[in-house]
Parts: C-alpha cells; structure tokens; sequence
C-alpha cells in the first residue's frame, strides 16, 4: 500500500512536469496550421530519446531506439525548415552573385496599394538565362524537398512501433 501511494505522488509529479514542459508550446499554439502539430510530435520524440538515453529506461534495445527517434527528429527539422527547398537560392547566388536574389515590390499603377516583385536580375543583361536556370534549381529543389518529406514519414512508419519501454 505505502508503494502505491508512492507511485501516485511520483506519478503526479511527472504528469505535473510534462504539462508545464508542454505549456509553452500548446499556449503558443494553432489548430489551423500542422506545423504546430508536428512540433508537438516533435517534443514528444524529443521526450521520449531522452528517457531511452537516461537509465530509467527497461528496454535492452532502448539507446538504438534513442538514436532512431534522433534521427527522425533531425529529418523532421531538415523537412520542417524547408532546408531542401529553399537550397536553390544558394546555388543560384553561387553561380550569378549574392544580389541575385534581391528583389523589390514595384506599385502596378492601380491606385489600390497593389504591387508585383520584381527581381534584381531583371535588369541584368543575362536575365533569360538566369530566370531558366533558376526555374530549373526551384523544381529540382522542391522534388529534393518532396523526397525528403517522403523519406522522414516513410522512416517514422517504419520505426515507430518499436519506439516503447
């Protein structure tokens, strides 16, 4: 009886510090965007690697697991910051310069506060060349991107079921 009532206060404790570690993040929160939704699974694999690594962990196989869910949580920020597909833009520098991708709003004239952007590249001499190839760098960047998200779900899916104590 005296284990139990030990468990119960322990175990109110932990649940306790999980909702204020949690808080933060829910307070600050959307329901209509999924990034927020992926942030909240996010910390909880966060969470979770940290038990796996700690020794309060049972499971023999728990610090692999622990470097599994590490691997996902580093895919997800990867997929979830956009890395791949915003790769193109440093390409593009390195190839035309730093200023390429400068850009500015021009006003349409409409008298309605409306406006268009308007590259920095556009009143170079190459500009053709530079809109094909940077074309060419954003498609190949967002199918890296598409790959990218397809390979951190697909990896999640496989691992998952085993992420338990």
């Amino acid at each position: 009886m005296l284990n139990d009532i030990k468990y119960f206060f322990k175990r109110k404790y932990g649940q306790i510090k999980r909702v204020i570690d949690f808080l933060p993040m829910i307070w600050n929160g959307f329901d209509f965007d999924y990034s927020y939704s992926v942030q909240l699974f996010r910390k909880s694999l966060e969470r979770q690697a940290e038990l796996f690594e700690s020794d309060k962990s049972y499971s023999a196989r728990s610090k692999q697991d622990a470097s599994r869910i590490r691997t996902a949580i580093r895919l997800m920020d990867k997929v979830y910051d956009e890395e791949y597909s915003s790769e193109y833009h440093d390409k593009l520098k390195k190839l035309y310069g730093e200023n390429v991708s400068d850009f500015w709003f021009e006003d349409t004239g409409e008298g309605d506060g409306s406006s268009f952007l308007r590259w920095e590249y556009e009143k170079w001499d190459n500009s053709e060349e530079i809109k094909k190839v940077q074309k060419k760098l954003l498609l190949e960047s967002r199918q890296k991107q598409k790959r990218a998200h397809k390979l951190l779900w697909d990896f999640i899916e496989h691992n998952i079921q085993y992420w338990w104590d």
